[in-house]
């Protein structure tokens, strides 16, 4: 039996209808301007991650012709890894559109917690705009890569990078995890505790399962990296040595630290970083069920294995983290364990992969352009899973693992998948955003160019690592290595064109936000509680609230002859 609340008044949620421009579009307790707000910040930030992997890229292709020094390389790459992840990724997919699609989803009103909601946003703005302020203070960035292992991060002397701007990396991102803590907290009671009458749990659009499983994984696992940032900032500057070792030297000197040791770090990063994949990847999945559905015109196949499948996800997820330490002289037994872990998480992977694909068995496909980015997505998890059987392996790793062969699949898994479902909601829910469409022709454009240009850059990139060429460097003058350094002109021609596909993007989003043609309520016919809202939803979404009589995918049916019914059809 669903939970319910009641849906008569505003005043249940916390905020009446804005009535002037700062509360209804910069302080706003809507969750849909908050959703907008996020993507427009995750937009903001891309062009800035993005266009780091441009200028490093470029110094790859051709040495010495970007303008940049081996610190600045150093600096760039650690940026845009922590820019992209965390500002970019999770802000579109899971705080942008999770926020928009949760209450519209399940029938609510707005979020549980209007007012938290808006707090989680402001809380992140000054978080994106210190992690920027870090490129402007003496040495720089951030240097110590994105995952900031000590001692590097932890000795502010150690490099350039390591001074002022390795600080404000972290106090960018412990305000960070509190931003999507406070979100997490919203998306659990509100998918636990506001759902319409009628919506059962097995009632729910797979998207809402992933967003609730990665907010329970969020919850679980972000406390780590908070303890981690903590203790690495009193190791820098409160004398402590949770991280530094003994006898540790730096340019010469002996340093007084004593009795830390720094796998502590890594064991408590990575117990946030590989949930973190699924955090992301989830909803990306969850995002192409549903886009998938309406455009093959046919029910989820495996619904229910689907969401055990999740779960099972998640679980797993919560305890293979130590494959991302294989290197660090971990204990063989304990190394076996964790390939093996890893690679059973591989089943439910390749289930939820199955019942994709039989969503489309003897379907009446449409070929618009968020079924496109869905169908890419299917390829990206299909073509980085492959890579991470190698990696799951311990004997495999020991050789791939600091070569471009992870590069090019940890790209695959966390940014391809997971930018191309967030492509696919965004498409495919812009008209409940706006109240218009986007440009088909520039949608397909864009799809070919970022399908085309991250295929091409990060399978290249599994060849690279094949052939011995090691990350991270800035220069590459080893004879071994040259082979497949040589194919890095082809990876940044192809970097740039991926690059280039973004503006398109960018172009179409802000000029159809204002100018794009009109929507009608249900454009793509589809079945779910969003569609029966107007376009674009209005304060508190419904007048009525809405009574859910049927499942979420509900194609194939109806007497009339449309071959589909709304959940709240008899």
């Amino acid at each position: 039996m669903a939970l319910t609340h009641s849906h008569g008044t505003d005043a249940a949620h916390g905020h009446d209808h804005p009535s002037g421009f700062w509360s209804k579009y910069i302080f706003s307790f809507d969750h849909k301007v908050i959703g907008v707000q996020y993507l427009i910040l995750a937009c903001i930030m891309g062009l800035i991650g993005a266009g780091l992997s441009v200028w490093f890229r470029t110094q790859l292709a051709w040495p010495g012709k970007a303008g940049m020094s081996p610190e600045n390389y150093v600096m760039a790459v650690t940026m845009h890894g922590t820019i992209m992840i965390f500002f970019v990724v999770s802000l579109s997919l899971s705080s942008g559109l999770g926020n928009f699609c949760i209450p519209l989803q399940i029938g609510a009103r707005d979020m549980a917690y209007p007012l938290l909601n808006m707090l989680s946003f402001w809380t992140i703005v000054p978080g994106a705009a210190i992690m920027v302020a870090s490129f402007f203070v003496e040495g720089g960035g951030a240097a110590g890569g994105w995952t900031s292992y000590p001692p590097l991060s932890a000795l502010p002397k150690a490099a350039p990078g390591s001074g002022t701007g390795q600080t404000l990396w972290l106090l960018a991102m412990a305000i960070f995890v509190v931003s999507f803590t406070l979100g997490g907290l919203n998306y659990v009671a509100t998918i636990l505790n506001l759902r319409a009458r009628g919506m059962t749990l097995m009632r729910m659009p797979i998207t809402i399962w992933t967003y609730f499983i990665s907010a329970v994984l969020g919850l679980l696992s972000f406390p780590a990296l908070t303890a981690a940032a903590i203790m690495l900032l009193l190791d820098r500057h409160g004398g402590t040595s949770f991280f530094l070792p003994s006898k540790l030297i730096l340019s010469g000197q002996l340093q007084t630290n004593t009795g830390g040791t720094p796998l502590l770090f890594q064991h408590l990063f990575w117990f946030l970083g590989h949930p973190e994949v699924y955090i992301l990847v989830l909803p990306a999945v969850g995002i192409a069920f549903d886009v998938l559905a309406a455009n093959a015109r046919r029910p989820v196949m495996g619904y229910k294995a689907s969401v055990f499948a999740l779960w099972a996800i998640a679980f797993l997820g919560m305890i293979v983290w130590g494959h991302h330490m294989f290197i660090s002289g971990m204990n063989p037994y304990l190394g076996k364990y964790f390939s093996i872990s890893t690679l059973i998480i591989t089943a439910p992977f390749a289930l939820l992969g199955v019942c994709l694909l039989g969503t489309l068995w003897r379907a009446r496909i449409r070929f618009n352009t968020p079924m496109l980015f869905a169908l890419g997505l299917i390829s990206a998890v299909g073509t980085g899973g492959i890579g991470g059987l190698f990696l799951a392996t311990a004997t495999a790793d020991l050789h791939f693992h600091d070569t471009y062969f992870v590069v090019g699949h940890f790209h695959l898994m966390i940014g391809v998948t997971s930018l191309m479902g967030t492509f696919a909601g965004i498409y495919y829910w812009f008209p409940k955003m706006f109240g218009r469409t986007m440009n088909e022709t520039l949608g397909k454009l864009h799809f070919v160019g970022t399908m085309v240009g991250t295929f091409v850059v990060f399978t290249v990139q599994h060849f690279q690592g094949m052939g011995g060429m090691t990350r991270r460097y800035y220069e590459y003058v080893n004879e071994y290595v040259k082979p497949a350094a040589a194919l890095n002109p082809l990876v940044t021609i192809f970097a740039f064109i991926a690059f280039g596909s973004q503006l398109i993007f960018l172009v179409n989003f802000f000029w159809s936000m204002f100018a794009g043609a009109k929507a009608s309520k249900n454009p793509w016919e589809a079945t779910t509680l969003e569609w029966t809202a107007e376009s674009p939803a209005g304060h508190g979404n419904w007048n009525e609230p809405p009574v859910v009589r049927g499942d979420p995918y509900r194609y194939g049916e109806g007497a009339d002859g449309k071959g589909w019914k709304l959940q709240t059809d008899a």
